[in-house]
C-alpha cells in the first residue's frame, strides 16, 4: 500500500515526534509500505524519508517548484512528483495513495487532513484517513471536531472519515 504521510516541516518540535516518525517509517517498510509526503528536507519530511530509505523501502516524493527552486527537496525522495502548487500537490497525493496519516504539524498539516477527509465526506474515495496522535498532539483538534459535531456543523459522525490513533500498533489495525 502506498501511505501518504502529512507532516511538520519544521526542525524545532519536541524531539519525540521524530524518534516516532523514525518508528513509523520502519514499520511501514517491514509491513510492505511505500511512502508518499511532500518531499522537503527538513522536519518530520525529512525524518520520515530518511527512516524509509534507510530501512529499504521506496518513497514517493510530491514537490513543488518553489520548494525546488529553493533548494529544500530531499535526497531520500525516491521518485520526485513535480507539481505547481500547494493544492495540486494535495490531489497528486490523493491519486498516487492508499491511505493517510497525519503526523504533527501545522497550517499546512491541517489543510492537507481536511482536504482529504472533506473529499471522502462526499464521496470521492473511501480512503482512511488517520491523526497519529503523538503524544496527544491532535487532542485539540479532535476536541474540536467533537465541538463542531455537537454544534450540528459536521453531518454524521466525523470519526466516520477521520480516525485517531495513538501508536503504531493502532494505525496498523485501521489499515
Amino acid at each position: 500500500m502506498k501511505i501518504c504521510v502529512f507532516c511538520s516541516a519544521n526542525q524545532q518540535i519536541d524531539p519525540d515526534f521524530f524518534a516516532m516518525t523514525e518508528e513509523l517509517g520502519v514499520w511501514a517498510v517491514k509491513n510492505g509500505h511505500s511512502i508518499v509526503y511532500g518531499g522537503v528536507n527538513q522536519g518530520l519530511m525529512e525524518c520520515i524519508g530518511k527512516a524509509t530509505k534507510e530501512a529499504g523501502g521506496r518513497t514517493i516524493g510530491v514537490v513543488p517548484t518553489m520548494v525546488e527552486k529553493t533548494g529544500r527537496t530531499s535526497d531520500y525522495v525516491e521518485i520526485e512528483i513535480p507539481c505547481d502548487n500547494l493544492t495540486d500537490r494535495k490531489q497528486l497525493m490523493m491519486d498516487q495513495s492508499d491511505a493517510f496519516i497525519a503526523l504533527p504539524g501545522g497550517i499546512g498539516t491541517i489543510d492537507e487532513i481536511f482536504t482529504v477527509a472533506a473529499s471522502a465526506t462526499i464521496g470521492y474515495h473511501q480512503k482512511p484517513v488517520i491523526l497519529y496522535n503523538m503524544k496527544g498532539f491532535w487532542n485539540q483538534l479532535i476536541a474540536l471536531l467533537d465541538d463542531l459535531k455537537t454544534k450540528g456543523m459536521i453531518r454524521g459522525n466525523w470519526r466516520d472519515y477521520i480516525k485517531t490513533a495513538d501508536s503504531i500498533e493502532e494505525i496498523s489495525q485501521l489499515l
